[in-house]
C-alpha cells in the first residue's frame, strides 16, 4: 500500500501540469500534508471545530486535554460529566455528540484500523449516523486522519472561497460547480484541496 507521502509526490506531479491550479502548486510547492492516523483524536477535534474558529477550537480542545489530563482516549472522555465538559467551552450538542463517538470508540474493537483500512464509502456508513457527524466533519477526518487521496470537502467554505478566487468566479461555487472543477484533479483531490487552503492561508 503506498503512503501518503507517495500519493503526494504523484499528485504534486500532475497538478503542477494544471492550467487553473498548477501556478499555485508551483509558488507553494510540494504537498508537506501528514495524516495523523489516529481517528479518534481527529473526530475529537473536528466535531470542536465545526462551527468555530481554527484558534477558539484550539483553545477548547487545550481545555479539554488538561481536563483529560493529557489522555485522550474514549473511556477518559465517558468519564467526564458534563459540567466539566461545559467548562471547556463545549456546548451541550458537541457533548452529545463527543460521547456517541466514545462509546462507539469504546465498543467497537479496532475501529480505528478498519477506518485507515476501509474505502470512503463504510467510513461514511460508519461515521455519518453519529449524531452531530455530518459529511464535512467525515471529509475533514478522512484528508487529515486518514489520508484519503481523493476527497473533496464540497461543503468547506475555504475550499469554495478559494475556487472562487481561482476560477474568478462572480460568487462561491456550488457544490455541484465545484465537484465539476475538481474532476480535473482525480484522484488527488485531498492534495489539491490542500492547496486551495494554502492559496488562501500560506502559513
Amino acid at each position: 500500500m503506498e503512503s501518503f507521502a507517495e500519493v503526494a509526490a504523484k499528485a504534486h506531479r500532475k497538478l503542477r501540469k494544471c492550467e487553473l491550479l498548477g501556478p499555485v502548486v508551483q509558488e507553494i510547492g510540494p504537498c508537506t500534508l501528514v495524516p495523523t492516523s489516529d481517528v479518534f483524536p481527529a473526530l475529537v477535534r473536528a466535531v470542536l471545530a465545526q462551527l468555530l474558529s481554527t484558534a477558539a477550537a484550539r483553545t477548547i480542545f487545550k481545555r479539554l486535554m488538561v481536563a483529560l489530563e493529557q489522555k485522550l482516549t474514549p473511556a477518559k472522555l465517558l468519564s467526564l460529566d458534563d459540567a466539566v465538559l461545559h467548562g471547556c467551552g463545549i456546548s451541550g450538542f458537541k457533548s452529545q455528540s463527543l460521547r456517541e463517538i466514545a462509546k462507539l470508540f469504546k465498543n467497537t474493537r479496532g475501529l480505528g484500523k478498519q477506518l485507515l483500512e476501509a474505502d470512503e464509502q463504510f467510513v461514511r456508513d460508519t461515521l455519518l449516523p453519529i449524531k452531530g457527524i455530518g459529511p464535512w466533519t467525515v471529509d475533514i477526518v478522512m484528508m487529515f486522519a486518514m489520508g484519503k487521496p481523493d476527497v473533496l470537502p464540497v461543503g468547506d467554505l475555504g475550499i469554495r472561497a478559494a475556487a472562487r478566487d481561482l476560477c474568478q468566479l462572480p460568487e462561491l461555487p456550488t457544490a455541484r460547480q465545484l465537484t465539476e472543477l475538481a474532476q480535473r484533479w482525480e484522484p488527488y483531490r485531498t492534495v489539491a484541496c490542500w492547496y486551495l487552503w494554502r492559496m488562501r492561508d500560506p502559513k
